[in-house]
């Protein structure tokens, strides 16, 4: 394949990453100095130990900063932090040039998998006596474009496991990895809701077209019970933007919420019948987060255009109305949402006009959105990730698949940063202060997951001589309990994912990659895509 002149499918190609930020100042409450000293803007997981010599294998965890955005560029604006955003399209035509590939999609059978699952048996058969099984592994065969495409989702929905690549969307049996059913896409994937709606329905961004002009304008709304395609829909374009902006995708009850350059909207699940649009009031969502509740991020103008004013809403899905509105200080602005339900925002500000100054702070909402705490993080130093695209930094994108970070109605447990090991620290969202910590012991390092039965669930890097391992916490603390300990024998494969999406369900655990490279077509038809671990 020869090397790549555009941008691989599914992320627009990068400019240089962003400096990350320095020692930190005391913030707007008068709390100690924030997590995130020294860490990069878009914060991602250090490197863990890496079995020898796994051709595939590239570190647990091993990170590239977060860049934007480059493709096709109409106009570039300059954003708060630094960050370079990028009006993509020619500006030549109002009306999205869809190509006759980009046909309604069709559901197909197994004969037609986008990416085959591969034998167990030989890696179980290897098993010793109290490892976990696997339960499958997916493997990469479709021949990608040279720069690559990323890989969206996963959805676990029900017994599904559901992601998207490229051109294709892949249902998969939680319990054996058997392909269930297989979407062909006309055009390719190019972005996705993180959520699924309690329906089970996901959204997901194509294409308009597949020539090199072809913007990410387009929205498919997807059965991932039955892979099969419901509506589809472009996206409207306000008058006077030139050529289409990135946007980020949220689902919240029955509500798809997007956000782009100067526009947001709303639009129902069912029938993709648009619900709300940009709101009159001064004040402007930039982000979205989705789940139990929708948060919105706002962007308000002042008299002085350097300056802004930005506020948390909680936002009602069916109509757009903020149900409370809460303002931040001057030149803060949302960074990340780590949880809707309760309400933990990371926020960030600009120390200097270089951007290359960060700081950052970690705030809780009450349900009625007034201030119920800020964490008290002394010199603690957490990267959590939580991005909707692999290597690119949206400034709207407020959420995305988050790893290494979970909470409770009141407590949130963050990681800190790996040196040989490192611990879990629960915080009260009361207080804002550190309730316990706990650690896996020498040489092995964790991350939170999830909350389930009360107890924190931790994934545990693997290393040189162990597998890796899904643990709890109980909620008082202690010593992680191992619940599924990872075969020792599938150490280099599970650890040759680069930055995996985690998710656990019902007992069973899944890492995902979040992209295939297309430069060596030997190379990317032995990928493995999805890992599962299970009893």
């Amino acid at each position: 394949m020869p090397p790549p002149t555009q941008p691989g499918y599914g992320y627009p190609q990068q400019a240089p990453a962003q400096p990350g930020p320095y020692d930190q100042q005391p913030g707007p409450y008068n709390q100690p100095p924030g997590p995130y000293g020294g860490y990069p803007t878009q914060p991602q997981h250090p490197g863990g130990p890496t079995p020898p010599g796994g051709g595939g294998g590239r570190g647990f965890f091993r990170g590239r900063p977060g860049a934007l955005i480059g493709a096709a560029i109409a106009g570039l604006l300059v954003i708060g932090g630094g960050t370079w955003f990028a009006l993509s399209g020619d500006g030549k035509d109002d009306k999205p040039a869809v190509s006759k590939s980009s046909a309604k999609p069709k559901p197909s059978g197994s004969d037609s998998a986008d990416q085959g699952t591969v034998g167990v048996e030989d890696l179980n058969a290897r098993r010793r006596p109290g490892e976990a099984k696997v339960l499958f592994l997916a493997q990469n065969d479709v021949d990608v474009p040279g720069n690559g495409a990323e890989v969206f989702g996963p959805w676990v929905v029900g017994d599904t496991i559901v992601k998207a690549m490229y051109r294709d969307v892949t249902g998969y049996s939680v319990a054996d990895g058997s392909q269930k059913w297989s979407l062909k896409l006309g055009t390719p994937a190019c972005l996705g809701a993180p959520q699924a709606s309690a329906e089970g329905k996901i959204v997901i961004g194509v294409r308009n077209g597949t020539t090199e002009k072809a913007d990410c304008s387009d929205l498919q709304m997807i059965d991932a019970n039955t892979g099969k395609a419901g509506w589809k829909k472009p996206i409207p374009k306000p008058k006077g933007v030139v050529g289409f902006t990135d946007y980020i995708l949220a689902v919240s009850g029955n509500t798809l919420s997007m956000t782009g350059l100067d526009i947001s909207y709303g639009f129902s699940l069912s029938d993709g019948r648009q619900l709300f649009g940009k709101p009159s009031s001064r004040c402007v969502p930039y982000g979205f987060a989705g789940g139990a509740r929708l948060i919105a991020a706002t962007s308000c103008p002042t008299s002085q255009a350097e300056n802004f004013k930005q506020e948390i809403q909680d936002v009602d899905p069916a109509t757009g109305k903020a149900r409370w509105t809460y303002a931040l200080p001057s030149d803060w602005e949302v960074d990340k949402v780590y949880s809707v339900s309760p309400v933990v925002v990371s926020l960030k500000h600009q120390l200097d006009e270089s951007g290359e100054k960060i700081e950052y702070r970690v705030i809780a909402l009450t349900d009625g959105g007034r201030l119920r705490s800020q964490l008290q993080v002394g010199k603690d130093k957490f990267r959590p990730r939580c991005s909707s695209s692999a290597y690119i930094a949206y400034r709207g994108d407020i959420q995305g698949w988050c790893t290494g970070v979970a909470a409770d109605a009141s407590t949130l447990y963050l990681a800190t940063e790996p040196n040989g090991t490192n611990e879990v620290v629960a915080f009260s969202l009361d207080t804002g202060k550190p309730k316990w910590r706990s650690s896996v012991g020498i040489d092995r390092t964790m991350m939170p997951v999830t909350v389930e039965n009360g107890s924190v669930v931790v994934y545990v890097a693997p290393t040189f001589s162990a597998g890796g391992a899904v643990a709890t916490i109980a909620r008082t603390g202690g010593t992680p309990k191992v619940v599924l300990k990872h075969p020792l024998s599938t150490a280099e494969i599970e650890s040759g994912f680069n930055e995996p999406r985690t998710d656990y369900a019902d007992g069973r655990f899944f890492l995902t990659t979040t992209h295939i490279n297309g430069l060596n077509d030997a190379e990317e038809k032995e990928t493995k895509t999805l890992m599962a671990f299970g009893k």
